[in-house]
C-alpha cells in the first residue's frame, strides 16, 4: 500500500502556523509529503526546508489574488499540491497547516486503509475533531464547529477540494461516500498570541470578502498590536487528554495567559442552546451541516 500526503502553506512564520509539527505528525504514515509554498512575504520556505525529510517534495505556487472571495483560493491551491501526488498512490492523506494528528492513532488510521484499500465503495475516512480555542487547554464545543472530516482520500483525480478547502467532493458536486475512524485531527487554528490572532483574522477577513489590500495599509494593520477578543465565542470546555508530542516544544514558547470560564455561554439563540444540550447530553448534533456520505 503506497500512501502520499499534500499540503499547501503561505505565511506560515507571520501568521503563526504550525505547519511544521503538521507535516511531521503524518511523515510516519506517508512514502511522500507534497508541500506546495505559496509566494510569501516571510522566511516560510525556510521554514519547511529545515524539517530535513526526505519524503518531503516541495512545489512552488502564486496564489491567484482574483478568487480570495469566500476562500476560493484555498481550494486551488490544495487541488494544486493534491495532484502533484504519485500516481500510484492508493491513498492521499490532507492536513492544513493548523492541523495535527496525534501519534496514538497511527495504527487506527493505517488499519483503515488497508481495511479499505479495495472496497471501491469507500471514497475516504472521515475523522472526528478537537478545535482548539485560544489556548491548549480549551475546545471550542458550540454549534459553530464542524465534528467531522475527511482527511483521507482515494486516489482519484475525479475528487476535488471543496468550497473553502474544509472538504472534497466530486467534480460532479456530489459528496463523498466515506467511513469513520476512530481518530481525531487536533485543529489549532485559533491558538495563537492575541496579537498575532488579531492580524490573520484581520488578513483572513479580507480574503474571504474579496477585497484587496495595499502594501501601505497592509504595513499599518500589521504596525498595531492589537489583541484579538477571545472571549467573543459561544462555548469552550476543558481539553484533558494528551497533545502530540511533535507539538510539545511549540506548547513550550506560549507566552500569553488566557483564563476563560467554561460555565459561561453565549449562545446566539434558544435554538442554539437546545442543540447544545442534545449534543454534550446525548452525542446527538441534528442539523449539523455534513459534506459527506457515511456508510
Amino acid at each position: 500500500m503506497k500512501v502520499s500526503g499534500f499540503t499547501f502553506v503561505k505565511n506560515a512564520v507571520k501568521y503563526g502556523y504550525p505547519v511544521v509539527e503538521s507535516i511531521r505528525s503524518i511523515l510516519p504514515l506517508v512514502d511522500e509529503m507534497i508541500v506546495s509554498l505559496g509566494d510569501s512575504e516571510d522566511e516560510t520556505n525556510a521554514l519547511i526546508a529545515s524539517i530535513g525529510s526526505d519524503k518531503i517534495k516541495i512545489i512552488h505556487s502564486v496564489w491567484d489574488k482574483t478568487l480570495l472571495e469566500g476562500g476560493k483560493v484555498l481550494a486551488v491551491e490544495t487541488d494544486k499540491a493534491m495532484d502533484a501526488t504519485a500516481t500510484d498512490s492508493d491513498w492521499l492523506f490532507y492536513i492544513q497547516a493548523d492541523e495535527v494528528l496525534h501519534e496514538q492513532y497511527h495504527p487506527v488510521i493505517w488499519s483503515a486503509m488497508e481495511k479499505y484499500k479495495d472496497d471501491k465503495r469507500v471514497a475516504g475516512l472521515l475523522f472526528n475533531y478537537h478545535h482548539f480555542y485560544g489556548s491548549y487547554r480549551y475546545i471550542g464545543d458550540g454549534r459553530e464547529w464542524y465534528s467531522k472530516e475527511i482527511r483521507v482520500i482515494r486516489n482519484d483525480k475525479g475528487i476535488r477540494s471543496y468550497r473553502d478547502a474544509q472538504g472534497f467532493r466530486w467534480k460532479n458536486d456530489d459528496k463523498l461516500q466515506v467511513k469513520l475512524i476512530d481518530a481525531f485531527i487536533y485543529h489549532y487554528g485559533w491558538v495563537r498570541n492575541p496579537v498575532t490572532m488579531y492580524r490573520k483574522r484581520e488578513r483572513f477577513g479580507k480574503m474571504w470578502d474579496g477585497q484587496g489590500e495595499t502594501e501601505a495599509a497592509r504595513m499599518a494593520r500589521e504596525s498595531k498590536h492589537i489583541e484579538f477578543d477571545y472571549s467573543k465565542i459561544d462555548s469552550v470546555t476543558v481539553f484533558n487528554g494528551t497533545h502530540p508530542q511533535v507539538m510539545k516544544d511549540l506548547m513550550s514558547k506560549e507566552d500569553w495567559t488566557l483564563e476563560m470560564d467554561v460555565k459561561k455561554k453565549n449562545f446566539k439563540n434558544m435554538k442554539h442552546r437546545i442543540l447544545y444540550f442534545l449534543w454534550r447530553k446525548f452525542g446527538w448534533r441534528p442539523f449539523e451541516y455534513r459534506n459527506f456520505k457515511r456508510i
